[in-house]
């Protein structure tokens, strides 16, 4: 038999582990208001059914690329009958389509002329870090921004490899 339909209370841990995030990211949605405080404090900490759905619900709303600001105001905004209805929906993401991952100069768009037009082109790479999150280096950026780049690179792969179970 399954409990986890029958529970009414978690405690940190157990609704982590219910909605698959860590007991960390538990803490910052409540400290950041995205959940509500749960009603006891200490070892007897209690979680119930609506920590759980809006858990689920962040989730759903972060596969949509959605900003936590942006996500705290749909929670403010749906009533949790709907919550409910949105953290039972897919949870997979559905990345937005790109283009190709060097731009070529016949795919380089000017910005409408307004005055006198520049005599050279700056030609950009495209770097997706990971889906969403795009970062553009110009070739004619310096030694020191395009190290930037790669530690700004770096620091996304460690934060993969930290999320990977």
């Amino acid at each position: 038999m399954n409990t986890r339909k029958t529970q009414s209370e978690w405690k940190l841990a157990e609704l982590a582990e219910e909605a698959g995030v860590s007991p960390r990211t538990v803490r910052y949605y409540v400290q950041r208001g995205l959940l509500p405080a749960p009603p006891f404090r200490g070892p007897d900490t209690v979680y119930g059914e609506e920590h759980v759905i809006r858990l689920k619900a962040i989730r759903v709303l972060q596969a949509r690329f959605l900003p936590l600001d942006a996500i705290q105001v749909e929670l403010q905004r749906l009533s949790l009958d709907e919550l409910r209805k949105l953290a039972e929906s897919d949870v997979t993401p559905t990345p937005p389509t790109y283009g190709p991952t060097s731009l070529t100069d016949s795919q380089i768009v000017a910005p409408p002329a307004t005055g006198p037009r520049p005599t050279t082109t700056t030609r950009y790479q495209r770097w997706e870090l990971i889906p969403g999150l795009e970062l553009h280096v110009a070739d004619s950026a310096d030694a020191k921004v395009r190290a930037l780049a790669e530690r700004v690179r770096a620091l996304i792969e460690e934060f993969q490899d930290k999320e990977k179970p």
